[in-house]
């Protein structure tokens, strides 16, 4: 079952995974267990609600398929950017303006918890501040002065509007027409964080068993029971946080989301002068279109890189063609800088952009569908699903309410149909409207 998805458990051949921190090989579940709350998946989502359960003094354990942040925790694109996929004008417009005012409430939550994290246990993965959304033409630049209006209706008043002479004391480059900072916004090392957040579960007396992929789970039992390939384990509560690699174990969640895939590269390291030319301030940056371009600087001074979707999760034959054409447009000056690392990694996508939080049965719970907005959002959802373990699921209960969207023609057609949707997109980006 490992091979099936994780292999044998090793990081991906990511800049991440060959700067990350020490971390020791957790042991396999094996044999007969019992504990209070097991929490499948150790990736962000799985170690915020571990990590908030065991600062209240629950028992619990992680089962984990491969290795501590192996998915989108420890190879996406390490920014912190406040928001949900779906914005909070389509949150009003489906939902109405109640519900649109709670997530407004905790749009910023996820960044806070991460810095809380980062000074409580001292964890070492490179936090910086501020983020950057670009536009390129004058459409995107009413996009994003309609978005701060928006925020700011909402009390959230902690975005700048840049226009394109201001934007470029923040990035070298005359690509864009403008931008808005986020100074709530930052970036991170996300393995690192993973890994630090690893540590502080079992700091708090939480167990964590990695290569333990999960192969088939009881959610209809008074206790849960899930299996893995050599070991059981039952518990008073579950939480399902497999979130894009969960698979098909749980048969209610599968077609609630779809894999996409992203794809990062790293340069070399850059030389001092060079890369405060290119990113003076040290800010993380993602532009506003559909199929969008993302990078920041790593500590070491190499240009982290991304963009492009591969619906259903399969990774591009050729990522640094794929993603140097673009980085080259934003940075001619990169042109000939030499590319040392190239990968790819999965997100889950949910049809309607808004992750989805919820129940099966009486005693397992479940989180999911942050649609590339996971680092935040997972912190997040991971506090609200350990709040409502712990007794109080007043937070739960509004996400869980929220009714999700399948994806049309069902998991047969969800691939085709997204690409069209990115293509019509992606057109539109293309002509500026």
């Amino acid at each position: 079952m490992a091979a099936s998805y994780a292999g044998d458990g090793s990081h991906t051949g990511s800049y991440y995974a060959a700067s990350a921190n020490p971390s020791p090989e957790r042991p396999a579940l094996t044999g007969e267990h019992d504990t209070e709350i097991c929490v499948v998946g150790a990736g962000y989502s799985g170690l915020s609600t571990a990590l908030h359960l065991a600062e209240k003094g629950h028992k619990v354990t992680m089962l984990e398929g491969a290795r501590v942040g192996w998915g989108a925790s420890g190879r996406n694109g390490g920014q912190i950017v406040n928001g949900l996929n779906a914005s909070l004008s389509t949150i009003e417009k489906r939902y109405g303006r109640d519900t649109a005012t709670f997530v407004a409430s905790l749009v910023q939550e996820g960044g806070e918890i991460i810095r809380e994290r980062v000074a409580r246990y001292d964890i070492k993965c490179d936090l910086k501040q501020g983020n950057i959304f670009t536009a390129i033409t004058g459409a995107h630049m009413r996009e994003l002065e309609a978005r701060q209006k928006l925020w700011q209706g909402y009390g959230i008043d902690n975005q700048v509007m840049l226009d394109k002479s201001r934007l470029r004391e923040h990035i070298g480059s005359d690509f864009y027409a403008g931008g808005l900072l986020d100074t709530t916004g930052g970036h991170i090392h996300p393995l690192n964080l993973a890994l630090g957040e690893a540590e502080a579960v079992e700091r708090n007396g939480g167990v964590i068993h990695e290569m333990s992929p999960v192969i088939s789970v009881d959610t209809q039992a008074a206790r849960p029971v899930v299996k893995t390939e050599k070991g059981t384990i039952r518990c008073d509560r579950l939480v399902l946080c497999g979130n894009a690699y969960l698979g098909h174990v749980v048969p209610e969640l599968a077609p609630r989301v779809m894999p996409v895939s992203t794809q990062i590269m790293a340069t070399e390291p850059l030389s001092e002068e060079l890369a405060a030319e290119l990113l003076p301030k040290d800010e993380c940056v993602e532009d506003v279109r559909y199929i969008l371009d993302y990078y920041r600087l790593s500590a070491d001074k190499r240009m982290l890189f991304g963009g492009g979707t591969v619906y259903g999760g399969t990774d591009p034959k050729d990522i640094k063609a794929k993603l140097k054409r673009n980085m080259d447009k934003v940075f001619p000056k990169l042109k000939s800088a030499r590319i040392d690392y190239a990968w790819s990694g999965n997100f889950a996508l949910s049809f309607s952009r808004v992750p989805q939080m919820g129940r099966i049965g009486a005693n397992t719970y479940f989180a999911h569908g942050y649609s590339g907005h996971g680092v935040t959002g997972s912190h997040t959802f991971g506090r609200i699903l350990a709040e409502a373990i712990h007794g109080d699921a007043s937070r739960f209960d509004v996400f869980a309410a929220l009714p999700w969207i399948p994806f049309p023609g069902g998991r047969a057609l969800r691939v085709p149909y997204s690409v069209m949707g990115s293509w019509y997109y992606g057109l539109r980006d293309r002509l500026g409207i």
